[in-house]
């Protein structure tokens, strides 16, 4: 006797004994037709005890092809083979797709993490019903919607070439894994919107083709860019302090591991959330190559999956431009903004280790530095007036300065 098992998505998991029901209506269909018809019931009799084939999923993907993604590399081995399923399926728009478990929660996840992996399915949206069964042969049916036919695809693929072509084109294949990673992120945010309304905003043809899109629109974009450029870079879910659902990014340079989050680098994300915006701000950095420190005073990760640990702020923005303080000192605070005027440039930024050591410059930073570091600017340009604006950022504890040289 079969037992069936069926869940929807991630909701509850209910126990239907049907089987049973079905194979005393098939003895007694049997029984009546004894005598009448002979060959069709020694048909029935085969077919009740020949069990039936169960129609997985052919696999043509290789191990290798995917070895080296992230969730893929989470899985043992039975679980690998349902993933390699799942993904043949879903790049086939399968309507039904046969793996083999029969733990409907455990399939869930698989399915998940399989679209995790994979940045360029679009055609995807992401819920599935998923239908297990245990008996002789045990195995799960997953059913999911797709946005789009092969047609559709197809030409969505075409339109989205010249964005990505052009974009890949912008940086050589020798340069560093930071070049890739930083080039990346201010493409990002500096060709794309955020925007609620944006269709398609769970994947990346928002961001190729129309330039507006969400955190997944942002997060998958960036994937899918650093994968090309030969850079892991993972798929990452979770909340804000504020209790918002967000993706981002887990990225490996130079040997360790950081996290990025190209949406919160992007003013116009920025303003969406109601933060003061100045006119000459481009790009926030703050989590341009964080660590978990930095990262977990706002973002929440889902705790589908341990993710390695990041605690290295070695190549983060900041402390690559010489814009992050681990000790404060005014002279030196002074200086890097005296560099800054002289070359003409914006902004300055001091960004501190901690909130401690923000709160101890914060005074002698507006009540010395800036008004000395102003002094400079006048005297260099000849200006009778000196002009600037900034933006103190306790949160982040980060203190911004943008200098006017007219």
């Amino acid at each position: 006797m079969s037992r069936r098992r069926k869940k929807k998505g991630c909701l509850h998991t209910f126990v239907a004994l049907g089987g049973f029901l079905c194979l005393i209506i098939a003895v007694i269909s049997i029984s009546y037709g004894i005598g009448k018809n002979a060959d069709v019931v020694k048909k029935i009799e085969k077919e009740l005890i020949m069990p039936k084939k169960i129609p997985y999923q052919e696999v043509v993907i290789s191990e290798d092809e995917i070895v080296q993604k992230f969730y893929y590399q989470q899985l043992d081995e039975d679980e690998r083979l349902v993933y390699r399923e799942i993904l043949e399926g879903i790049q086939d728009n399968v309507d039904e797709i046969y793996i083999h478990i029969a733990d409907a929660e455990r399939a869930n996840k698989i399915f998940q993490y399989v679209l995790k992996d994979s940045p360029d399915i679009f055609w995807c949206d992401g819920t599935i019903s998923a239908t297990s069964y245990e008996g002789e042969e045990d195995y799960t049916i997953l059913q999911t919607t797709y946005y789009y036919d092969e047609t559709a695809k197809e030409a969505m693929n075409a339109e989205m070439a010249s964005a990505i072509d052009e974009c890949l084109a912008g940086i050589s294949s020798e340069s560093s894994e930071y070049q890739k990673i930083l080039y990346v992120y201010e493409y990002i945010v500096n060709t794309v919107d955020y925007d609620l309304a944006a269709p398609d905003n769970q994947n990346i043809y928002s961001v190729f083709r129309h330039q507006r899109s969400v955190c997944a629109g942002y997060s998958k974009a960036a994937q899918y860019l650093l994968e090309r450029l030969g850079v892991f870079c993972t798929y990452v879910t979770g909340t804000t302090s504020t209790g918002q659902n967000h993706a981002w990014n887990l990225v490996k340079c130079e040997g360790d591991y950081y996290y990025v989050d190209v949406t919160w680098g992007d003013p116009v994300f920025q303003a969406s959330e109601g933060e003061e915006v100045s006119q000459l701000q481009n790009i926030s950095y703050d989590y341009m190559l964080c660590d978990d420190a930095e990262l977990l005073k706002s973002h929440t990760p889902d705790n589908d999956t341990e993710l390695p640990p990041c605690t290295k702020m070695d190549r983060n923005y900041y402390v690559m431009n010489g814009m992050y303080y681990d000790s404060y000192d005014g002279n030196t605070a002074l200086q890097r903004m005296n560099d800054v005027i002289a070359a003409g440039g914006n902004p300055s930024i001091l960004k501190f280790a901690d909130h401690d050591l923000y709160s101890q410059a914060h005074d002698d930073i507006f009540q010395n530095v800036i008004k000395s570091a102003a002094q400079t600017l006048a005297d260099k340009y000849g200006l009778t007036e000196v002009r600037y604006q900034y933006m103190d950022e306790p949160e982040n504890n980060k203190i911004t300065v943008y200098w006017q040289y007219d």
